[in-house]
């Protein structure tokens, strides 16, 4: 029995294009994987921990081999079981939004506590930098109002799945099967459109996940 970690990113709910798109890969999934377990991580429900003070000199105790001060371990406690819950999944999901051409800031939050050194991602001079997730497959469901694919001329707005592809990417991950519901607002039935179309690319990749 695997568990598959859905990330969700937007607060928008009954009214979000990727979260419609989610949970009909969801329901596909569920069907091809009867045995599994979903679970899912509503960023906007989540308590993060701030990156700063305790925290932030604790992660650089990590990167320079030094103990930690009583402070700053509890402060990385907190840090450590947000990446521990992410690394107990199986597989991922993500559904996110298009913000200012890339990422909610809910989401740019959760992947600052969670790429840390020694849990995420480890480093030596000899190796460089090196992902702990690994051999874990992930969908990624990004919708936006516009159209930013091959062959728009607007590829170079995408800030959105560039970065997540990068920092998923960094951590270890290989297998990333992307998701684009797109345009959302072009026109009175461009959301509707997308979102169908979106589906049928989340059925095939919930059935191969």
């Amino acid at each position: 029995m695997s568990i598959l970690l859905h990330i969700q990113a937007s607060p928008r709910i009954g009214r979000s294009a990727s979260i419609a798109v989610a949970e009909h890969f969801i329901e596909v999934y569920r069907v091809k994987h009867p045995a599994d377990t979903v679970e899912t991580l509503n960023l906007w429900e989540l308590e993060l921990p701030e990156f700063d003070g305790a925290t932030i000199d604790a992660k650089y105790a990590v990167l320079h081999g030094q103990e930690h001060t009583p402070e700053q371990l509890a402060a990385w406690q907190a840090v450590v079981r947000i990446a521990e819950q992410f690394k107990s999944a199986d597989k991922y999901l993500f559904s996110l939004p298009m913000w200012n051409f890339g990422i909610p800031y809910k989401l740019k939050h959760f992947i600052d506590v969670l790429v840390q050194p020694g849990l995420t991602f480890s480093f030596s001079p000899e190796a460089g930098y090196k992902g702990l997730v690994t051999g874990k497959p992930a969908a990624a469901i990004y919708a936006r109002g516009g159209a930013y694919g091959p062959g728009t001329g607007a590829e170079g707005y995408d800030a959105q799945s560039a970065y997540l592809r990068q920092i998923l990417g960094f951590i270890g991950f290989k297998d990333i099967r992307e998701i684009f519901v797109e345009p959302t607002l072009a026109g009175p039935t461009g959301n509707a459109d997308a979102v169908a179309a979106g589906k049928i690319q989340a059925a095939a990749s919930a059935d191969a996940l």
